[in-house]
């Protein structure tokens, strides 16, 4: 099986660069995000006429994810369970969060998930697909560490953990692909020292990925294809793609049965070239057969 995860930042804006991509690349299942429609309004026909069934789920102005795929598709999941509303949160957590490494500020998070009581944003979408439990992720951005988006951030994250523990405890085989918006540690950004003090990058940020990966998911990092760090995010700014000054915060975290069978992973460069790109270079992974 080929799985690929893509932030392709407008799916209508890059159709025909997406539908080139899939007959080019031709993946079994794709998780796309910040697809910017409303479900209604994603172009299930365009890539159904390449063999792909879509879950999309998306407001029609921000964010948006989605999953396609040829191998099956079932069990779709609109946001997970205890998933946190922005308006809820904002009530919960301090304005200013401080030092980002608190355990108090990742308490005050975490208390905040069951207090949602407006609709969460359009950031999560889960299908069965031949056999895999497919999460398709767009994480909040944060924005700045002293901003209330930084404490929704942490508890979208914290929701979403419990989220995979439940399905891991049913036994899924299990893969959460998608734009995480931190990069795991100082090798994942271009030059550590211009983040210091901003999101992307802080204690309590890479502690919600390790939360994930304490769950028994493992990082399935990509070949790079240039240079040494697998980086998928380049600002569209100043030639940053051609310099190679990015950052890795593109994911693929999956659970050990299906890490077991990764026999590949890239990330696919030439798909961040040419006219109007996406500014995220999609992660391709070739999964052998269950054992």
């Amino acid at each position: 099986m080929r799985l690929a995860t893509w932030n392709v930042n407008s799916v209508k804006a890059r159709l025909p660069r997406l539908l080139a991509w899939l007959a080019e690349a031709e993946p079994d299942v794709v998780c796309l995000q910040e697809t910017k429609c409303a479900a209604a309004s994603f172009p299930a026909q365009e890539v159904g006429e390449l063999g792909y069934a879509t879950a999309a789920h998306g407001d029609g102005r921000w964010n948006g994810v989605a999953v396609l795929s040829r191998v099956g598709l079932s069990e779709v999941s609109r946001g997970f369970p205890g998933e946190p509303a922005f308006d809820a949160v904002l009530g919960a957590v301090p304005g200013t969060v401080g030092d980002a490494a608190g355990g108090a500020v990742r308490g005050a998070v975490r208390g905040a998930v069951g207090a949602a009581d407006a609709s969460p944003e359009a950031r999560a979408i889960g299908a069965s697909c031949g056999g895999l439990r497919v999460w398709s992720l767009y994480a909040p951005n944060g924005r700045t560490v002293d901003s209330p988006h930084y404490g929704y951030k942490l508890a979208w994250f914290a929701a979403f953990t419990r989220a995979v523990e439940a399905e891991l405890r049913q036994g899924r085989a299990l893969v959460a692909c998608g734009d995480y918006n931190v990069a795991p540690t100082d090798a994942d950004v271009w030059d550590p020292s211009l983040f210091a003090g901003s999101t992307h990058v802080t204690p309590a940020e890479r502690q919600a990925l390790a939360d994930l990966r304490a769950l028994g998911l493992r990082d399935v990092v990509p070949t790079p294809m240039k240079g040494p760090h697998p980086f998928t995010y380049w600002d569209y700014r100043a030639g940053m793609f051609h310099q190679n000054m990015g950052m890795r915060i593109d994911l693929v975290y999956a659970g050990a049965g299906v890490a077991d069978r990764v026999r590949s992973a890239y990330v696919d460069r030439e798909a961040r070239k040419g006219k109007g790109p996406s500014d995220h270079a999609p992660i391709v992974v070739d999964l052998g057969p269950e054992s």
